[in-house]
């Protein structure tokens, strides 16, 4: 028979009142009693019911994540991570695919939230760079962590976010292309409503500038998130008479799209063409060779959202009033095969 309330009350010698407090994390409860009932809950694998505890109050136990990406790697990652913390808090989790590019966005986000009762959201690009979006959202009260491409250093944002140091992070890739003697480096871009995007091409161009290397746009080319805007992208700039030695893809599934363009066109990886991607995910280590990337920890940046999340909504029941926090993660370069001979060459010994 499932555990109840009652059980646990009885176990931990407490009231149920008291249990409730400690599930609900509620302030002025004595260490030693959350000890107690903890200690109660977890010998009677008890599993508070999250419908009845939003039913039972005014408050709502559930938090919604929103996206619109392409990506389903990234997409999994962040589920994952979130959940953890979901579970570690006891609170339910909304997952809500929304398309970012129709009229009545804002219109159906909102409903969502009315409909629902989240008590708050997490936002994923390019949903959390859609300013009039979360201007509508902070309208309507609702708590949101935000998660950008950028600095925090850098930031005037007044919402709690965690900002991914793509700048720096491309910057680091393009300069381990530099490093291996490249001077004809291409950039194919992602979807151009991800600020990621725009911060991946800057941090390339800022590499490019502090090597003196000389900038052709005519290598750096639009695209998708998307494997088959990596085979497009190969296709045109190999199309080219003046040609690269070297691509940095804007994630690691344009870059996997990028190498099966180049072994299709009979090019070798990385003696002809060497290729770079960016967030290591599975197809960074599903290739051959593996990708040079830039490891990106999506599923502990969705944790961290979601704890940033719970504390904006501890501080809100608590009646405290607490600036949001922010964090910032830099992906960090992985070198692999696809841009270093010397790393293939013992592979292959070995």
């Amino acid at each position: 028979m499932k555990a109840t309330i009652n059980d646990v009350a009885k176990l931990a010698g407490v009231s149920i009142k008291t249990v409730s407090r400690v599930i609900n994390n509620e302030p002025r409860v004595r260490a030693d009693t959350i000890e107690k009932v903890k200690n109660a809950a977890k010998a009677l694998n008890y599993q508070p019911n999250q419908s009845a505890r939003s039913l039972a109050s005014t408050k709502s136990y559930v938090v919604g994540f929103v996206y619109d990406n392409p990506n389903a790697y990234y997409v999994i990652d962040m589920q994952h991570g979130i959940l953890d913390a979901c579970r570690k808090n006891h609170y339910e989790l909304l997952i809500h695919p929304i398309d970012s590019k129709q009229n009545n966005l804002n219109d159906e986000l909102a409903d969502m939230v009315q409909q629902s009762r989240v008590s708050g959201l997490i936002l994923t690009p390019p949903l959390s760079e859609n300013s009039a979006l979360i201007e509508q959202l902070n309208n309507l009260g609702i708590k949101i962590v935000r998660v950008l491409s950028g600095s925090s250093e850098e930031s005037t944002q007044t919402e709690a976010c965690v900002f991914i140091d793509d700048h720096q992070a491309a910057f680091d890739v393009t300069e381990h292309l530099v490093l291996q003697g490249h001077k004809k480096i291409a950039f194919f871009g992602g979807d151009e409503d991800h600020g990621s995007s725009n911060e991946r091409l800057n941090g390339f161009i800022a590499a490019l500038k502090k090597h003196q290397i000389h900038i052709n746009y005519d290598w750096i080319l639009p695209g998708r998130y998307s494997f088959e805007s990596g085979v497009e992208s190969c296709k045109k700039v190999m199309k080219l008479e003046d040609k690269p030695t070297a691509i940095f893809a804007c994630n690691d599934e344009i870059a996997a799209g990028t190498l099966f363009s180049a072994r299709l066109l009979g090019l070798r990886v990385p003696q002809d063409i060497a290729i770079a991607g960016f967030e290591d995910n599975p197809f960074s280590r599903q290739t051959w060779p593996k990708l040079t990337t830039a490891a990106q920890p999506t599923g502990e940046i969705a944790s961290h959202a979601a704890e940033l999340l719970f504390k904006q909504l501890r501080s809100m029941q608590n009646k405290n009033k607490e600036s949001p926090q922010s964090l910032c993660f830099k992906p960090e370069l992985v070198i692999r095969e696809s841009t270093d001979p010397q790393l293939d060459a013992a592979t292959n010994q070995g």
